[in-house]
């Protein structure tokens, strides 16, 4: 009765049209309990269908229906992969808000693979990531190269007064912070150490980077951060540099579902990469 009237239609009407749905597909959504009904199992995966449908009307109605006067923000939204450090992640988006128009950016960190899930289902507009998509994949995307920087090895003040040797050699036997081995560059660092013959004190492995960092800041160990970055990780964490090379290199890609780049925010983000971040 109460959902005819919020329907405003007949009681009848209602049921008549649940029981057309329910020999649609072939399953009964509800049934008698006590002198009421309640779902079924099948009942129940209707209702987070339905409520799933309900939620993007919603969602269509509030993006296209504008107030007038208030033009619509450009949407733009972009995953970012958590092995890329947060700092080259802000240098990388920043321009997309310096947009003469009005952009309304939402980002999402998260796994390489569930972003580039993601962005197949066209959720994302954009990944910023550490790595290529790679064909075997099988999802239809394309990597826009944004550029490549070298590493640079930091630590504390009073760390650098305890190592000894010049660099690399300084790392034998040193506290090591490293980044997960899921990332890019643990495993170019991993060969390097072994290049180099160097058994540094592994203290810890960490997938974020800002958390990495915060680490190194306290003292606990030495670590990497993409040299392009040296100015703003010594100044922000009061570290110091105590060597670079250009042996081990992290690649960063815009990775979109379109080949050539379309939507304003990507391609602000491309050219500013190119041109300042990496162009320096």
């Amino acid at each position: 009765m109460r959902a005819g009237e919020q329907l405003h239609t007949t009681p009848q009407t209602l049921s008549g049209q649940i029981k057309q749905l329910e020999e649609w597909l072939g399953h009964d959504l509800f049934r008698k309990r006590g002198r009421g009904l309640e779902l079924t199992s099948e009942g129940r995966v209707a209702l987070g269908y339905a409520e799933q449908i309900f939620t993007l009307g919603d969602e269509l109605e509030k993006s296209i229906r504008l107030s007038r006067g208030h033009a619509k923000p450009l949407e733009f939204r972009v995953g970012v992969a958590d092995s890329i450090a947060k700092s080259v992640a802000y240098h990388l988006l920043e321009p997309a808000l310096g947009m003469p128009e009005q952009v309304h950016m939402t980002c999402q960190e998260g796994k390489f693979p569930e972003l580039i899930a993601q962005l197949s289902l066209h959720k994302l507009d954009l990944v910023l990531a550490d790595e290529p998509v790679s064909k075997k994949i099988g999802v239809k995307a394309f990597n826009h190269p944004l550029g490549t920087s070298g590493m640079s090895f930091f630590c504390a003040p009073g760390l650098k007064t305890q190592l000894q040797g010049s660099f690399p050699q300084c790392l034998q036997g040193a506290p090591m912070l490293i980044q997960g081995p899921m990332s890019s560059v643990r495993q170019q660092l991993d060969h390097w150490f072994n290049k180099y013959q160097l058994q540094p004190r592994l203290v810890g492995e960490f997938d974020d980077s800002a958390l990495m960092n915060a680490f190194g800041r306290e003292g606990r160990g030495v670590f990497t951060s993409p040299t392009v970055l040296d100015e703003e990780t010594t100044a922000q964490f009061g570290v110091e540099v105590i060597g670079r090379t250009t042996e081990l290199v992290e690649e960063f890609f815009a990775i979109s579902v379109e080949r050539r780049i379309t939507h304003p925010c990507v391609a602000a983000i491309t050219k500013a990469a190119k041109a300042d971040l990496f162009g320096k």
